[in-house]
């Protein structure tokens, strides 16, 4: 199962950490239909196909997405709209950090070198 994890540092202390957490989770059910309940500093969101977590502390915001096999295809899509929704709302001193592109190994191809 593909995982997601997003972890960023925010300076909004535990409350608006968690009335933040707790939007997400209210435009995800509205959505696309699921369920989500605290346990705790932990919203659990769960629907079909998908189940998430967002682990709040008064300084750090942890995303955690474990997806079915039918979103598998859109993992990439997903990850670059919790990233940036991340950067956006958590960003210190309320400025988005500029966007970084994701690391990827470099391909090797085939062949010789010709020198």
């Amino acid at each position: 199962m593909p995982t997601i994890v997003v972890r960023r540092h925010h300076e909004l202390g535990l409350a608006k950490a968690k009335d933040l957490a707790q939007s997400i989770a209210r435009r995800l059910k509205k959505d696309y239909g699921g369920s989500f309940e605290w346990k705790g500093d932990v919203l659990h969101f769960e629907r079909t196909g998908a189940s998430a977590s967002v682990a709040v502390t008064p300084d750090d915001f942890r995303v955690h997405v474990a997806l079915g096999l039918l979103l598998t295809p859109l993992r990439s899509r997903i990850e670059r709209e919790i990233v940036a929704f991340c950067d956006e709302h958590l960003a210190q001193g309320g400025r988005a950090p500029a966007a970084r592109p994701a690391r990827r190994a470099p391909r090797r191809r085939g062949g010789s070198k010709s020198s």
